[in-house]
């Protein structure tokens, strides 16, 4: 039955979500926390107003291009799930191009995939969301959308915080609204600072570029779905 090979894979999903990153990952994160204390509050101060507004701008803009998926009341799981991952494979190709663009073009190109990468993110999380019945019309819908990125996008710590918040969702939606964006900020810079260091080289950027871009979005697709099924399984009285 696909909903028990499903509840298996998200079990899977949470021990590897919680896992203790590598030793690589933790000297990596440990570094970019000793170079954020060098950084004045000024400047963590327009970073963070900075990816703010980016993000809800992004938001905003998914929000007025994704339309409600009216069919998914009378699809099955595996209906969805076969459409999202079609979805996903048009979204990491997208991704990848765009990620080889602009790595082809040094530091200037380099920088503007910043925001064209959090667009493509985003406009992938609203889709997942109206597929799986869930009206992004509503902020609390939007918040989930934030928490499913942090997920994919922090440290070992922040993750299991925030799953607790995707695990009981209906308990803890009122306090999520209350976003960190200093915390949503510094993770996702910290997530994706050193590979995209090397996407600004020039010609071999535009490897670098493509190849992380399209794992971003495969990363951030296999979160999606597992967030969204335990939504779900919740939701019918299943303990995962």
């Amino acid at each position: 039955m696909y909903e028990e090979k499903v509840m298996e894979e998200v079990r899977k999903w949470k021990l590897q979500a919680t896992k203790k990153s590598t030793m690589l990952q933790r000297f990596s994160k440990g570094a970019q926390n000793k170079v954020n204390t060098f950084i004045p509050e000024k400047v963590h101060s327009v970073m963070t107003e900075s990816i703010k507004k980016m993000v809800q701008g992004t938001l905003a803009g998914s929000n007025l291009t994704t339309k409600m998926n009216e069919g998914h009341v009378i699809m099955t799981l595996e209906e969805k799930e076969k459409w999202i991952q079609e979805k996903l494979n048009v979204y990491k190709r997208t991704a990848a191009m765009e990620g080889a663009g602009t790595g082809a073009g040094g530091i200037l190109l380099g920088l503007a995939d910043f925001p064209l990468l959090l667009s493509i993110k985003m406009k992938f999380l609203f889709e997942v969301a109206a597929i799986y019945g869930y009206d992004t019309k509503k902020y609390e819908e939007r918040v989930f959308v934030l928490y499913i990125f942090q997920l994919a996008f922090s440290s070992d710590a922040r993750r299991k915080e925030i799953l607790r918040y995707v695990e009981n969702w209906e308990d803890h939606k009122e306090e999520a609204k209350e976003l960190d964006w200093r915390k949503f900020q510094q993770e996702y810079r910290d997530h994706i600072d050193l590979v995209k260091m090397f996407q600004m080289v020039p010609g071999f950027g535009a490897i670098v570029g493509a190849y992380a871009n399209y794992n971003f979005l495969d990363q951030l697709g296999t979160t999606a779905k597992n967030c969204y099924r335990l939504r779900i399984f919740r939701g019918k009285g299943k303990d995962i």
